[in-house]
């Protein structure tokens, strides 16, 4: 049986995700991090990023992230994030015109959500 880990994604209101995994793919305030079977233990700071699962199936799962913290011990990943959304849960026009808005506004960090949600749903097909 190959190796694999077990991975649950959490925001503040709901469970995201949960399933098994061999790769996962997150930004850190330290940088972007790779997390596979016996990785070392690891606690770390999310930076709103794409997250990108790779699951045991062979199928690839990209979620936006906004904030939170990615913890990993005895193969268990987990992610707790302020704000996560699946990319095929995530309104592509909707996204646009809210990057357009914020980047007319000069509000930054809605540039910074919304750019991120327009990454996972690429990042996913």
């Amino acid at each position: 049986m190959a190796a694999e880990l077990h991975v649950e994604m959490v925001a503040a209101d709901r469970s995201v995700w949960s399933g098994a995994a061999t790769l996962v793919i997150a930004r850190t305030t330290s940088g972007d991090i790779g997390v596979m079977p016996g990785h070392q233990p690891l606690l770390g700071v999310l930076e709103s990023g794409p997250v990108t699962i790779r699951s045991v199936d062979g199928g690839t799962v990209v979620a936006a992230v906004h904030g939170g913290f990615i913890s990993f011990s005895d193969d268990k990943l987990s992610l707790l994030a302020e704000v996560a959304e699946l990319s095929d849960e995530i309104d592509v026009k909707r996204a646009e015109r809210a990057l357009e808005r914020a980047k007319s506004e000069a509000d930054a960090a809605a540039e910074r959500r919304a750019d991120v949600r327009l990454r996972a749903v690429a990042g996913a097909h």
